[in-house]
């Protein structure tokens, strides 16, 4: 176990490659190589004693890995129950707003009416105002015009009206 620790199993297959590489290769043996039977059995221990240790860190990763993806889950669950409150609250400030802004339209509709009504009202008022102004004064102005008429008319007989 002395460099069976530092030695990964990928570094120990890259030497059984490195290893056939460099082997010689026997004539006419369709592709058969002679390899150091020792150097490859020292390897393959080694590859065995390592293997264990590259289990256990693969677990310890595969387990990091699920904590960190529990964890992640944790915080995505919290993140969506803050989202969908949020979301609850904007749906009710939403639903605040749309009534108050029906409201607000009832009023100016309403305040519109009234404004028109009262527009109507004061211009009917005000317009027979004007026209009782207009027959008084006009029955003022004929009354004036007969008295003026009447003092021209005694004025140009120079008083013989009452002599007769």
């Amino acid at each position: 176990m002395n460099e069976a620790n530092t030695v990964s199993a990928e570094d120990l297959i890259d030497e059984l490659y490195t290893l056939l590489e460099k082997a010689w290769n026997l004539p006419l043996s369709h592709g058969r190589l002679v390899v150091d039977g020792e150097e490859v059995r020292q390897i393959l221990d080694e590859l065995r004693e390592s293997l264990p240790q590259e289990v256990h860190k693969a677990r310890l990763i595969v387990a990091d890995r699920n904590k960190i993806l529990t964890d992640a889950k944790k915080e995505a669950d919290g993140i969506l129950r803050t989202a969908e409150e949020r979301s609850k609250a904007m749906i009710s400030q939403e639903n605040v707003l749309r009534q108050a802004q029906k409201r607000a339209d009832k009023l100016i509709t309403t305040t519109q009416k009234q404004t028109r009504e009262m527009r109507r009202v004061s211009g009917a008022y005000v317009d027979d105002l004007m026209r009782r102004a207009d027959e008084g004064l006009t029955a003022n102005l004929a009354s004036l015009r007969n008295t003026r008429q009447s003092i021209r008319a005694v004025a140009s007989h120079g008083g013989k009206a009452h002599k007769k």
